[in-house]
């Protein structure tokens, strides 16, 4: 602690000896052990409380910065959410639109007589105007998200079983009919 040679002390002991008598040295030399120790015990518990108030700081900012994190991701999160759910309202408001109005054009058309106009065009011409109406849709509603539906094959016609002839009554069978 202090910088003082063995020298130094023998010369402070000396003087000690000198002024307080070898009666009252060791007691007072007991006493100023004590003082020492309390006094260093004393400095020790300040530095103790020192680093533990710094400790305590540095875990309050840690602490600090980890819930504004927090916030901000939840502020993300929301506001991501919010947008789906406006996608969402805006698609199904369309798609909404474009069924109403399908279903106005198909009321409004007059009734055609089955022999000015067949099944096959009728059917065409509703098909045409509800492709017309689902695009203007998907232009309002804006690109899709999230698809990941593979397009569906279109079933394979089933081939006619010809007879086999290597079949016992196979050539019968066909002569007879």
């Amino acid at each position: 602690m202090f910088d003082i040679g063995f020298s130094e002390l023998m010369v402070i002991g000396i003087v000690a000896l000198l002024v307080l008598g070898p009666e009252r040295l060791p007691k007072v030399a007991r006493t100023t052990g004590h003082l020492l120790g309390r006094l260093q015990r004393y400095v020790s518990d300040v530095k103790s409380d020192i680093n533990r108030e710094m400790q305590l700081d540095e875990l309050k900012k840690l602490q600090e910065e980890a819930r504004k994190s927090a916030m901000a991701f939840e502020g993300s999160v929301r506001s991501e959410v919010a947008n789906v759910e406006n996608g969402l309202s805006s698609s199904l408001q369309s798609a909404s639109s474009a069924i109403g109005d399908l279903e106005n054009t198909l009321k409004s058309a007059p009734p055609a007589s089955p022999e000015a106009v067949d099944a096959a065009h009728s059917h065409d011409v509703v098909s045409d105007l509800l492709d017309k109406q689902l695009a203007e849709a998907e232009r309002h509603a804006g690109p899709v998200a999230f698809v990941d539906v593979p397009p569906i094959a279109a079933p394979a016609a089933p081939v006619p079983a010809s007879p086999d002839p290597t079949e016992p009554g196979a050539a019968g069978k066909s002569t007879q009919s």
